[in-house]
């Protein structure tokens, strides 16, 4: 084994890479002030798109940020600078704005875009790590992420000058968000499909299925109908409605274990009972508009323990549905119950 009798030693090399990158992100809050805010002003006042480019390590964190930006709803692209030459510089039109990563600013890819950016009238965002830089001079604005050492011995590797740019455009992009009043409502439109998209949109309604999903018996039927019910609909429970078709209380399949567990009778009185002397009353329920993540939180957190059906009302208090546990598992929840009862 390799590694034998230098354990101690890598894991040392080890945490003074991340130390000495911590350090070198820490510090970037320095270099935080009058450029950086006329950076964000000129993405702010743009009419068109924010275009980011860079080549090698530059080029996967330009992607990134042009990834995250579109994310929190500003258009944006990445253009490899030496395809720019070869028709891809017709992405960019006036109205946009470029953003040009380049730690050492002299990438000659990126130089060699300044003059016809400049004929589209496009202004340019630079990030470098040199302040005296090609590109630091002949940008627009110029963020300086610090001179960064790299964290490889010979500083050869765009390590921590790499992680310090992806912090300052990290730094950008959440300016951007506070400026622009962006929050979890907007960030769930964009991201539909997503966890939390699916928190802040997916309601309890959108998870029932009509009549297949509504399983109800009136509080004069008995408790044999009531277990007729449970078994057809294979949903757990069956709502209690009375003469208004209102919901007036629910038998689950926790209920009926319970009730014949302590019940003293014969099993023909029993099954000739009515419902309304052996349901639970005011049942624990959500309304038909409110969110699915509500319901799960109303499963976990019912006392004194945690329920897995919830009967869906709507404002009248009428019976639209129920909803099971499983079914928000299914929409991608997670929850916490190992084991769930009503």
């Amino acid at each position: 084994m390799e590694l034998l009798g230098r354990e101690d030693e890598i894991i040392k090399i080890s945490r003074d890479v991340l130390k000495h990158e911590a350090e070198s992100i820490s510090n970037l809050k320095d270099n935080i002030g009058e450029e950086f805010l006329q950076a964000l002003e000129i993405i702010l006042s743009s009419k068109g798109r924010v275009i980011f480019s860079g080549i090698g390590k530059s080029g996967y964190i330009a992607q990134k940020a042009a990834s995250t930006l579109t994310s929190i709803g500003i258009p944006s692209g990445y253009l490899h600078p030496a395809e720019g030459f070869h028709g891809d510089l017709g992405i960019v039109t006036k109205g946009d704005v470029m953003v040009a990563v380049s730690n050492s600013g002299e990438t000659r890819e990126i130089i060699e875009l300044l003059p016809p950016l400049k004929r589209i009238g496009v202004p340019v965002i630079a990030i470098t790590g040199n302040k005296n830089s090609t590109l630091a001079r002949r940008a627009d604005v110029h963020l300086f992420i610090g001179y960064v050492r790299e964290s490889d011995p010979d500083n050869l590797i765009p390590t921590a000058s790499a992680l310090t740019t992806l912090a300052m455009l990290d730094a950008m992009t959440v300016a951007l968000m506070r400026l622009r009043n962006f929050n979890k409502e907007d960030y769930a439109f964009i991201h539909p499909s997503g966890m939390l998209g699916r928190r802040l949109t997916l309601k309890v309604v959108d998870l029932l299925s009509g009549d297949a999903t509504n399983p109800r018996i009136p509080m004069t039927a008995s408790f044999r109908e009531a277990l007729a019910a449970i078994t057809r609909y294979m949903l757990g429970g069956v709502s209690i409605v009375d003469e208004e078709e209102k919901l007036c209380g629910i038998i689950t399949d926790g209920d009926v274990r319970r009730l014949m567990e302590r019940w003293q009778g014969t099993v023909e009185e029993l099954m000739n009972t009515a419902v309304s002397e052996i349901m639970t009353k005011t049942p624990t329920v959500i309304f038909e508009n409110e969110l699915a993540s509500k319901a799960l939180e109303l499963m976990e957190n019912h006392k004194p323990r945690p329920i897995f059906l919830l009967p869906v009302v709507n404002a009248e208090g009428k019976p639209i549905g129920m909803i099971h546990l499983h079914d928000l598992v299914q929409a991608g929840f997670k929850t916490s119950l190992d084991e769930i009862d009503h």
